[in-house]
């Protein structure tokens, strides 16, 4: 089994229920749920006239290669509505793979460690309350220390 991080997120609809229904397919379908951060509520990054986005941190064990895991992942924001019309757009559900065990991919379509993930508080922070020692196989630092570093000064809290 692999270990893999996920980020959920959600900002239109009703996005707690976006995110209980994606852990479920993703424990049906994708692997089993070790772990969860608690629930956190972002003013939408990269897009500031968009609705806040709730977002979670998952650690899941997997089966899956990279490629086919992330074909799953973005079937199940298919099947939970999601529409993609814009960079950044408003979506029922967004799920990005942070971490897939300790790899670093970079295929066209699929980059691993996610390659934004350092920058941004609504990701570090739930990361860092499950996985705050994991460290980043790219930059060599812990979780923690990349969010105690972090310029990113977007309001994030947890629900």
């Amino acid at each position: 089994m692999i270990d893999v991080y996920l980020l959920l997120g959600s900002n239109l609809g009703n996005r707690q229920l976006f995110l209980q229904q994606a852990i479920t397919h993703i424990q049906a379908q994708v692997g089993q749920v070790i772990r969860q951060s608690a629930v956190y509520e972002t003013a939408s990054w990269g897009k500031i006239d968009a609705p806040a986005y709730l977002n979670q941190v998952l650690l899941v064990q997997t089966n899956y290669q990279p490629r086919a895991l992330l074909n799953e992942l973005l079937q199940i924001e298919l099947l939970l509505g999601r529409v993609r019309e814009e960079k950044w757009g408003s979506r029922t559900m967004d799920i990005d793979i942070l971490f897939y065990d300790n790899d670093i991919i970079n295929e066209p379509g699929l980059i691993i460690p996610h390659p934004e993930l350092h920058k941004r508080r609504f990701t570090l922070e739930p990361l860092a309350e499950i996985a705050p020692h994991l460290q980043h196989p790219l930059l060599d630092e812990a979780i923690l220390v990349l969010k105690n570093k972090l310029s990113d000064n977007l309001e994030v809290k947890k629900l």
